[in-house]
């Protein structure tokens, strides 16, 4: 074998799974190839304080960008602070941290043709082996999965002068309803720049990028900035969990070992991947490469089967709610205890706390409700 480990794909979990086994395994010789010319891609990637356990925080803390104390939602009804802090990594900090790490076990530029489970085949006719091929190319579209769609596009812009606000708007629903679900996402990286991302749980993947730039440019105007350039541009489609059969999702691809999007460790709402790409990370630093399938395929089926009420909620906002009422669900939920609320996004839910969410009128019509979450093949092709 030419590798322990065969990366293919240089996106976050590939990378946070390359940057941890350096760390504690430098013992095991890998490559991580990716087609584009850096890590990370263009991408923005956040989690709450108390999403990952002292341990995992300390050895992601050096790839952390920026931190806040706290953060708000807005709603028609009413706004809320929430002292929970916040903490993001923009890609380029991603990619100048761990590049510098891996150095020369990154091939930039790489095509790849076809992968087995210990071989990978590049368009230039080279072959690499390996005891383990992991494929961390994104999200992987299967007949076993039923999904929404959470979509947005996103501009991290300069302001001709200092805005004064020192937390991030996490969702702010105020905003026209329209194409679903949709909420205008701030994180003020600095007081004259931020990034300004126009998110919609949809029902379809389709994103008209023109008609979002403008929403941005008249969400700032009518927040009182005043924009005086964009940086850069980020966009994506990620699945919003509804249905399904996890056994079905991982016997399309045999044996390869998958990891990130391409095995469903997502939460099954937000679509925050990257405290599932930190535990996916320490266990492969944690074992052997014979076994990252089985470990792999095993964090993802018990991901799987503890987002169950999650897919029900799923359920009930996607099929219940008429499309430009969805936030209604979203607005009673923020109402809940804040330990309740961190809990949601730990995606650590107790049935205590499913019974709390669940129970009162509900935002959306009864029947439709309870419809919802009886749905079993809800968004599956036939």
């Amino acid at each position: 074998m030419d590798f322990d480990y065969l990366f293919v794909g240089g996106g976050l979990a590939n990378g946070l799974a390359a940057y941890r086994i350096i760390e504690r395994r430098p013992d095991l010789k890998f490559r991580v190839l990716e087609r584009g010319p850096t890590l990370g891609g263009n991408h923005t990637w956040s989690f709450h304080d108390g999403d990952l356990t002292p341990e995992e925080q300390a050895w992601m803390e050096p790839l952390v960008s920026h931190r806040w104390p706290q953060h708000e939602v807005r709603f028609p009804r009413y706004r809320r602070v929430i002292a929970q802090g916040y903490q993001s990594i923009e890609s380029a900090d991603f990619h100048e941290r761990i590049a510098a790490s891996l150095g020369e076990e990154v091939q930039f530029g790489v095509e790849v043709s076809e992968m087995t489970e210990q071989a990978v085949t590049l368009a230039s006719g080279e072959v690499y082996s390996a005891a383990t091929v992991v494929d961390g190319r994104g999200f992987m579209s299967s007949a076993a999965l039923g999904l929404g769609y959470q979509k947005f596009l996103g501009q991290v812009v300069d302001f001709e002068r200092p805005i004064e606000l020192n937390h991030p708007i996490l969702m702010d629903a105020t905003v026209d309803q329209m194409d679903g679900f949709r909420f205008v996402y701030v994180l003020p990286f600095t007081s004259r720049t931020a990034l300004i991302e126009d998110t919609y749980y949809s029902d379809s993947p389709e994103i008209d990028a023109q008609a979002i730039r403008n929403e941005i440019l008249l969400y700032a105007e009518r927040s009182g900035w005043s924009v005086s350039g964009v940086q850069r541009e980020e966009s994506g489609v990620l699945p919003v969990l509804l249905s399904g059969d996890i056994d079905e999702f991982w016997s399309d691809t045999d044996r390869l070992a998958r990891i990130g999007l391409r095995a469903a460790l997502v939460h099954p709402t937000t679509g925050y991947s990257l405290p599932s790409a930190v535990r996916s990370a320490d266990l492969l630093a944690k074992t052997t490469p014979n076994d990252a399938y089985r470990l792999l395929r095993g964090l993802s089926e018990s991901s799987w089967r503890s987002g169950r009420l999650f897919r029900g909620l799923n359920r009930m906002l996607y099929l219940a709610a008429e499309p430009h009422r969805r936030y209604r669900v979203l607005e009673r939920f923020y109402t809940l205890p804040e330990r309740l609320i961190a809990r949601f996004y730990a995606a650590r839910l107790t049935a205590l706390d499913g019974f709390r969410i669940l129970a009162g009128v509900p935002p959306v019509p009864i029947g439709a409700a309870i419809k919802a979450l009886m749905e079993t093949n809800a968004g599956r092709s036939t």
